[in-house]
């Protein structure tokens, strides 16, 4: 039942658009009906390439004398048209129909990718839709709500707090992203240590990644790099106390009955990198654990401390041969 909510909760989330959108205009200007070269019309659509992102609509305005029609696929051009009498391959992805002089049409685009398009009626007129995905310059939940680090979440039992962040704040694909998160009591607000913990991302329905967790002074970070776009969840789960052992000797008892019931939510979406298409390995958590780095220090001060002690019980017991023995005679 969960994980069909969870999956669910992605895909409702995966269709929200992320930014506001725009509108352009394409016209077909006067003389775009005729194929010859010298003609009033320097296009068939003007502009006859153009930039866009996902979200926004183009209209088409008709000034020409004659009807036209929009249709995605591949023209032959003025040139293939005229030699091999090719009339174009439509794709399927849209087609305004025919419209006459004096009307429009409008499509908005809801993938990204390079759209190119034709007149079926006059197949030497094309032109070329490029649609990016819009990438805003702030970090956000799976809706597009603006959000501000770090993130909180309590526990459903309300025994935990848990805060995350993560950096850079715009996630983009082939990209390393670093995620931070601490745990706190909500009733001391104090910092606490030593706690178990999986860390799990979900992504468009799939859960792509999970590792289990020690807590060090209160926090953690997972290193993570995504290689395809759309929303994702980050979920802690099933955090617990392992151990005495605390922050300010602070520690979370209680009778856990399941992972949900010590279980966070946080949501992102991540974006494709224009700028990247693959990435290298990297390290995923740290390095080395704080509780090792603690445990070998403790074995270096110790040893020596009690080889020490042993050494002066030893010397305690030793016979002191500076004393004169009853019977002996010193030379």
């Amino acid at each position: 039942m969960q994980n069909f909510f969870l999956f669910s909760l992605i895909l409702i989330l995966g269709s929200i658009p992320f930014a506001f959108a725009e509108e352009y205009i394409i016209d077909i200007p006067f003389g775009a009906y005729n194929p010859e070269l010298n003609t009033p019309a320097e296009v068939w659509y003007d502009p006859p390439l153009i930039n866009v992102v996902v979200g926004d609509t183009i209209t088409w305005y008709n000034d020409d004398r004659e009807a036209h029609t929009v249709t995605s696929g591949d023209g032959p051009g003025r040139f293939g048209w005229m030699d091999n009498r090719d009339f174009g391959t439509p794709d399927g992805i849209f087609d305004s129909g025919r419209f006459l002089p004096g009307e429009s049409w409008s499509y908005q685009f809801e993938e990204s990718g390079r759209f190119s398009y034709f007149c079926t009626i006059h197949p030497w007129m094309d032109g070329m839709v490029i649609v990016e995905e819009a990438i805003p310059d702030y970090p956000h939940d799976a809706t597009g709500k603006q959000i501000q680090f770090p993130l909180l979440q309590y526990t459903p039992d309300r025994a935990i707090e848990v805060n995350l962040a993560w950096d850079p704040p715009v996630i983009k694909t082939h990209e390393k992203i670093q995620f931070v998160y601490q745990f706190y009591d909500p009733q001391t607000n104090s910092n606490l240590a030593e706690m178990k913990y999986d860390f799990v991302i979900f992504q468009n329905g799939q859960e792509i990644f999970r590792d289990k967790g020690l807590s060090q002074i209160g926090g953690d970070y997972r290193n993570f790099v995504f290689s395809d776009s759309g929303s994702i969840i980050v979920r802690i789960e099933g955090i617990q106390t392992p151990s005495l052992l605390a922050e300010e000797s602070v520690t979370v008892f209680g009778d856990v009955q399941s992972k949900e019931q010590r279980s966070v939510d946080f949501t992102a979406a991540v974006y494709a990198n224009p700028e990247k298409i693959s990435h290298e390995e990297y390290h995923i958590k740290p390095a080395q654990r704080l509780t090792t780095y603690y445990e070998l220090m403790i074995f270096i001060i110790l040893v020596p401390a009690i080889m020490f002690i042993v050494a002066l019980l030893w010397l305690k017991r030793k016979p002191d041969t500076s004393k004169t023995k009853p019977g002996a005679v010193k030379v």
